[in-house]
């Protein structure tokens, strides 16, 4: 199976939606990113913050940053190939990319109480 990683900005938290104005995007990507996970789909973010040696360490990466800067990210990565900066991917993106089926990205009923961690359904 295919790995993601997505090395992101620099944000105020690991998956940056946190705060009183949650990006909706940020929210996507992060909702994608558990589903793929309860699938076991491997797929890692990094944030500039957060993670500044990981930054460093990748060549492509660390060449993307010095040359065209934090504008250039979010960077997507499949297999150590770059496959989209600038954007995270859509949802249909994410299958083609991974090359799973698009169920993958969407959440399950048992999956969305999960991920607001209670086991009753009062999420």
């Amino acid at each position: 199976m295919k790995k993601m990683i997505i090395y992101e900005p620099a944000m105020c938290c690991q998956s940056g939606v946190c705060g009183p104005a949650v990006d909706p995007e940020l929210l996507r990507v992060s909702t994608v990113i558990n589903n793929l996970k309860n699938k076991g789909v491997s797929v890692e973010r990094y944030n500039l913050s957060s993670n500044p040696q990981v930054f460093v360490d990748h060549k492509v990466i660390n060449e993307i940053l010095m040359k065209e800067g934090v504008e250039s990210f979010p960077v997507v990565v499949v297999d150590d190939q770059v496959v989209k900066t600038k954007a995270y991917p859509t949802n249909e993106e994410f299958c083609a990319f991974l090359e799973i089926p698009e169920t993958y990205v969407k959440a399950t009923a048992s999956a969305k109480r999960r991920s607001c961690g209670r086991k009753d359904e009062s999420c």
